[in-house]
Formats: structure tokens, C-alpha cells, sequence
């Protein structure tokens, strides 16, 4: 009797704990169709959860890399991690769209988001209360921008994008040029005039029509005043005197650009 006990007990002992681990586990997870998953991507980045619709849009690329809506998650990866504030996941899912997809229809949006992910120092909240002067800052990510902004409007001058991309190139052309005067102001105040010289004739040479070529003069006239270049003085003192309209319109231009303008801007879907 006992032994028969005993080999019931050996019988259960493995269905039960068969059961038990069963229970407490998640089991398999289901792959869900390809649908489905673009479906809900759509419904999170409607409701803002721009974390969720990546993991949504991932899924479709990890699990359906040939299927039909594998190239548009592709794409609206880069808007999602734009809006959830990776700006280097942006810029790197711009540059992976712009090599495995040169052909298609949302190029010119992966070209234009690759160049607005390379500098957003200004989107920040407390940067737009307080006011932070950022031309004192390392502005390197700008002149990036600035280049990949412009290489778009070469490939793309009629894309639906050219405006805002116009509007973001005139508020990074004016931010570089401000970001060589703090260096020239920075030269002028320690009497390193002929550095301060270099600057100033960098910003007019090559950024011209920017809304700091009055401020790049004064700095001109000033600098050669103490170096005693008098010729040099006389001349930069008549072509402000000549030009003093059109600086002060440059120098008055509004800079239109505004992150807002890009809200909800995700790129058209090709299904």
C-alpha cells in the first residue's frame, strides 16, 4: 500500500510542477500580423506615446522587414524619435532610410528631418522662457545643420519641406554668424584686434546677408582704429555709411522659424 502511495506521489509530483510553471510564466509571445502592429503605431503617436509607436514601428522592421508597411515604419521611426526628443536616433533612422531608400517617395522628408535633428538646442522649454544667448555656445551642430539644410534644398528645391527648411537656414545662418562675433567681441576685449579682424571678415566673406554684417563692421572699424589703420577705418566707415538701410533691415529681419510649425508633421503614408 505504501508503495503504491508513494508511486502516485512520483506520478504527480511532475504534472504538478508542469502546471505550476506553466502558470507562472508568460508563455509564447504571439507575433501579431503586420497590420496590426502599424495600427497601433498609429494609435500611439495620435495619443503622443511616441515611446510606444517606436516600439510598435521596430516590430514591423525586426519582424516584417519585406512586408507592406516596412518602408513607412522605416520612415515614421524618424519622426517618432524626433518627437520623443533621440534627435541622434532621428539623424541616424534619416541617414539608414536615406541609403536603403534612395528612390522613395518620403526621401526628401528623411533628408529634411536629417538636417533639423542635427542642431535643436533651441527646442528646449527653459531655452525659449529664459533666453539663452546660444551663439555663446559650441555651435557646431548648427553649421551641420545648416549644411544638411542646404544640401536638401539642392536636391529637393520644390519639396513640400523647402519652406520650413528656408525659414530654419535664414535662424542658423544669423545664429553661426553671432557665434563668430561673441568670439570677435571676445578678441576686441583683450586687445587681440587682428584676431578680432579675422572673425569679423569671416562672418562678411562668407555669411553674407545675415542679420550680424552691421555688428561684423563695427567690429571691423574698431579693430582697425586701434591698430591705427586709418585707410582701412575710413573705408569700413563709408560702406556703413552707404549701406546703413540695408543693414538695418537685415539686422531687423524676423527669424519665422518655430518648432510648432513642425508639430503633427509626420510624413505621408505611401499605403
Amino acid at each position: 500500500m505504501k508503495y503504491k502511495k508513494n508511486f502516485k506521489l512520483l506520478i504527480l509530483i511532475p504534472i504538478v510542477s508542469l502546471f505550476i510553471f506553466s502558470c507562472s510564466s508568460d508563455g509564447p509571445e504571439i507575433e501579431q500580423p503586420e497590420k496590426i502592429y502599424y495600427d497601433q503605431a498609429q494609435r500611439r503617436m495620435a495619443a503622443k506615446n511616441f515611446f510606444g509607436a517606436i516600439e510598435s514601428l521596430e516590430a514591423i522592421e525586426t519582424r516584417y522587414p519585406f512586408g507592406k508597411y516596412a518602408e513607412q515604419a522605416q520612415v515614421e521611426l524618424i519622426y517618432a524619435h524626433f518627437m520623443s526628443s533621440d534627435n541622434d536616433a532621428a539623424h541616424a533612422a534619416s541617414e539608414k532610410f536615406i541609403r536603403l531608400h534612395p528612390r522613395h517617395p518620403n526621401i526628401d522628408y528623411a533628408y529634411f528631418m536629417k538636417g533639423l535633428s542635427s542642431f535643436t538646442a533651441d527646442k528646449g522649454f527653459m531655452v525659449r522662457i529664459i533666453g539663452t544667448d546660444l551663439s555663446t555656445r559650441d555651435i557646431s551642430g548648427a553649421k551641420d545643420s545648416f549644411s544638411e539644410l542646404t544640401e536638401f534644398l539642392t536636391r529637393f528645391p520644390d519639396s513640400q519641406y523647402a519652406s520650413y527648411a528656408n525659414q530654419r537656414i535664414v535662424y542658423l545662418r544669423n545664429l553661426i554668424a553671432s557665434g563668430e562675433l561673441a568670439a570677435a567681441d571676445y578678441y576686441v576685449k583683450r586687445k587681440a584686434y587682428v584676431a578680432a579682424v579675422r572673425r569679423a571678415n569671416y562672418v562678411i566673406e562668407n555669411i553674407p546677408n545675415s542679420s550680424e554684417t552691421l555688428r561684423a563692421l563695427k567690429i571691423l572699424s574698431l579693430s582697425y582704429q586701434a591698430l591705427g589703420y586709418s585707410e582701412l577705418y575710413e573705408d569700413t566707415q563709408n560702406i556703413i555709411a552707404l549701406n546703413a538701410s540695408k543693414f538695418e533691415n537685415n539686422s531687423s529681419q524676423n527669424n519665422t522659424w518655430s518648432w510648432k510649425s513642425i508639430i503633427g508633421m509626420s510624413p505621408s503614408s505611401g499605403s
